[in-house]
């Protein structure tokens, strides 16, 4: 029972990474209908700069743990919405009336460079981030030692994709977003900068894949350059899940996921994890191609 709730709970905080970065993929493919293959590059960008500002500006020595954590997530945040926001200038703006497929080869180029850049500026090897950020505290709950990072991990993610559903549903701009991704023709006529929108897409799926490039900084303690591609793919994964183009649906994908991956990984084999993670993608497909939530808000964000 306790290796099962262990699991569990360590499936639940690497689920709500998984669905912070699936969130980036629905976004931008509610609106423009692409998969942004470089959307795991932009998650290991976060992770490089959040290992980059934490040793450079000592946030966590200057501003203690809590608050210098929190300074540190919003700025990986900020110049990875940044860098998405460049990535859509430069890699797809200019194609945005050409045929579907030629955005698809723009994404994979640009995950490419993303990918050798990242490995030029810091290196092949791993890095390891400081071990004394985060509370190495366990705690009992339902009687079951449960680390304290976990909880906080689940804990921040579910709060992000909750503020990022109520900014969706409850705003002006959420509203300007769902109608982009409803028919872009009609949100112009309706007086909607759709550019504007698109602007705003790739900078929040961005920012959040950094956050959660930065949790796996903190939670396992190092990154490497290709650790984007093996989280993009679980991520899409999970994206495919939950209905592809739909935000609650990337929630519960990636939450899912990560469950029956730990879970997995525990009861089969660790040597198994990754292929039982896409082996759920190949019985996704085939069974339920829209996703668990695609038919409720198919094609809307």
């Amino acid at each position: 029972m306790e290796l099962f709730f262990q699991q569990l709970t360590n499936g639940l905080a690497v689920g709500g990474i998984y669905a912070l970065i699936a969130l980036g993929y629905t976004m931008v493919y509610g609106v423009l209908k692409l998969i942004n293959f470089a959307h795991g590059d932009l998650f290991t960008i976060g992770a490089y700069l959040g290992l980059t500002l934490l040793t450079s500006m000592s946030l966590t020595d200057r501003l203690g743990p809590t608050f210098g954590v929190l300074m540190l997530a919003v700025m990986v945040m900020m110049l990875v919405g940044l860098v998405g926001i460049l990535l859509d200038q430069a890699a797809y703006k200019p194609l945005r009336t050409s045929p579907r497929l030629s955005a698809v080869v723009s994404a994979l180029g640009a995950s490419i460079f993303f990918q050798n850049t990242i490995m030029l500026i810091y290196g092949a090897r791993f890095h390891v981030y400081p071990q004394d950020i985060l509370p190495n505290v366990v705690i009992n709950l339902f009687g079951m030692p449960v680390p304290l990072v976990r909880i906080l991990i689940l804990l921040t993610s579910v709060v992000m994709m909750v503020a990022l559903y109520a900014f969706i549903q409850k705003t002006k701009v959420g509203t300007a977003i769902r109608a982009a991704a409803e028919d872009q023709g009609a949100a112009r006529l309706m007086g909607i900068d759709v550019n504007g929108v698109i602007m705003i897409v790739f900078f929040i799926g961005p920012a959040l894949g950094g956050a959660a490039g930065l949790m796996v900084g903190l939670y396992y303690g190092q990154v490497n350059f290709t650790m984007g591609w093996i989280y993009g793919l679980k991520a899409f994964t999970a994206a495919i899940l939950g209905g592809i183009g739909n935000i609650p649906g990337a929630m519960v994908g990636g939450i899912l996921l990560g469950v029956i991956e730990a879970l997995g990984a525990a009861y089969i084999s660790i040597a198994w994890k990754d292929a039982i993670a896409f082996l759920v993608l190949i019985l996704i497909l085939i069974v339920r191609p829209t996703g668990l939530l695609g038919e409720r808000v198919a094609e809307k964000v």
